[in-house]
């Protein structure tokens, strides 16, 4: 167990700080909004990967009673549950460690929590989210019908002439209950990875980390399970209602992980070729329009893997490992 001193406060405490600061930033920054309120995750990842949980705590709790104090517990809550916990949940999994020989490898060697496993947390802890918020907020039809009533009545004040017609005013409402929550969960999935992915180099550059840095290219892949998860989410889809609704989060927040792990596979099939660069540019710029996402998403589909790290054994690792099933 980690000694608990006035050192390891201090850095959870500061922690704390910087991502509520990172988080009142996206409140009063509109334009930068998404992207201030995913590096609020950041501070965590760091103290959680670099300094262990109990860093990690302290930064969660300091963070949500600043966001309480200076906002609203409402607003705390929102926080913790978008970016403060998944943050320190992610940073905890990363962290965890077993003797390799417990599951068949050498005696001398430490296995890692598997980034796939990692992966597909985050995936369900984002779904959780999503779900949780939008029956805290009451979303549905009424919810969406009000919102695109408000963007329409916008775009005729600005633009008389931007009159839409009946039909696809109401084609559009009935897209957007589901459009909504797949684009929500998945952008939060590849926003917290992508701070993973930040704190994880930061934490190696500083020397810090007990976990090896991931190869992501290689290593990033779904879990074997996540497939029948996505495919619930699909047929979900067409139920209708409120299965509807989760099905369409479970479907964001997994797509998400399934295409983030496509574009790492292709990342890793086109090493050492002459045509890499130009492939990968190519392919990232394909992103702008919807159908070629589908392609990296099959990818993705298809290359499922469990890849566990192993490292030489050292005491410091050996005092905090633990069971990764």
């Amino acid at each position: 167990m980690q000694k608990l001193d006035v050192k390891l406060l201090t850095t959870g405490f500061l922690a704390g700080i910087t991502a509520a600061l990172l988080v009142l930033g996206a409140a009063a920054q509109p334009t930068l909004a998404s992207i201030l309120y995913a590096a609020s995750a950041l501070p965590i990842l760091i103290v959680g990967l670099g300094w262990g949980n109990t860093a990690s705590v302290t930064a969660i709790a300091t963070a949500a009673l600043l966001g309480t104090i200076g906002v609203s517990p409402m607003f705390a809550f929102g926080m913790a549950l978008f970016t403060l916990a998944p943050a320190g949940w992610i940073a905890h999994l990363a962290s965890l460690a077993r003797p390799a020989s417990e599951i068949g490898g050498p005696d001398n060697l430490i296995a890692w929590y598997p980034l796939s496993d990692i992966l597909l947390q985050l995936c369900i802890f984002v779904s959780a989210a999503v779900i949780l918020l939008g029956w805290i907020i009451g979303f549905g039809p009424e919810f969406t019908n009000q919102l695109i009533d408000a963007m329409m009545q916008a775009m005729v004040n600005q633009d008389p002439t931007m009159v839409p017609e009946a039909a696809a005013l109401e084609q559009l409402k009935r897209t957007m209950v589901l459009l909504l929550p797949i684009i929500q969960g998945g952008t939060w999935v590849m926003l917290l990875l992508a701070m993973f992915y930040i704190a994880m180099r930061v934490v190696t550059a500083s020397a810090r980390g007990r976990r090896p840095r991931d190869d992501f290219p290689s290593t990033l892949r779904m879990s074997r399970n996540a497939p029948f998860i996505f495919l619930a989410g699909i047929v979900a889809c067409f139920i209708g209602g409120v299965p509807a609704m989760i099905g369409a989060t479970v479907c964001g927040t997994f797509g998400a992980g399934f295409l983030v792990s496509g574009f790492a596979a292709l990342h890793f099939r086109t090493r050492g070729k002459d045509w890499r660069l130009p492939a990968l540019v190519l392919a990232y710029l394909s992103t702008i329009m919807l159908l070629p996402l589908v392609i990296p998403l099959i990818i993705g589909l298809s290359d499922t893997r469990r890849t566990v790290a192993l490292t030489p054994a050292r005491k410091a690792e050996t005092d905090h490992t633990d069971n990764t099933d």
